[in-house]
């Protein structure tokens, strides 16, 4: 049984930092009201993400999974342990949000996953239709396509103003990651 009555399909997307920040937020709030979430990312390995461990300490009501290869991925060099691993995260998430049994699912950097050649765009187009009515849909990423934007309910744009990077301050643990 689902704490929503009505389940959305909302993207943060754009060149600013924050994209997983919000939707990580989203999470902590519904938790924090009895929901069950339960979070997928995309194109990123096991890279000591503060999150990881984070999430660990919402369960059993949120839980994450991710998936990547090792290193970053550039357009058009897709390595194939890239695609395996983006392929494997698709089909986990299909799962997890065809289920039913999780109020929000987070489909964090998918956007990049689709941008990058990874998973069709055409499949993920495919399951928002076929998400339950009473699951609220997060997908996270750069590079949102104009067609994406028009399917979903809310679009947000991050967008880049100034960043520490500019002066040279590189991510830093606990804040960039």
């Amino acid at each position: 049984m689902s704490n929503l009555s009505q389940g959305l399909i909302q993207i943060y997307t754009g060149n600013g930092k924050g994209k997983t920040t919000a939707a990580f937020g989203l999470a902590l709030r519904a938790v924090g009201h009895g929901f069950r979430v339960f979070i997928i990312q995309f194109m990123k390995g096991n890279d000591g993400y503060g999150e990881l461990d984070g999430i660990k300490r919402l369960s059993p009501e949120c839980q994450l999974e991710h998936y990547g290869g090792a290193g970053w991925v550039h357009k058009g060099e897709n390595i194939e342990e890239n695609i395996v691993e983006a392929k494997k995260a698709f089909s986990r998430a299909q799962e997890i949000l065809l289920s039913g049994n999780w109020d929000i699912v987070i489909l964090d950097e998918i956007l990049n996953a689709i941008w990058f050649d990874l998973i069709p765009e055409s499949e993920v187009m495919e399951l928002l239709t076929k998400k339950p009515s009473h699951v609220e849909l997060i997908l996270t990423g750069r590079n949102a396509s104009e067609s994406m934007i028009e399917k979903v309910d809310l679009v947000t744009e991050m967008v880049l103003k100034k960043h520490p990077y500019e002066k040279g301050i590189m991510s830093r643990q606990g804040i960039e990651f």
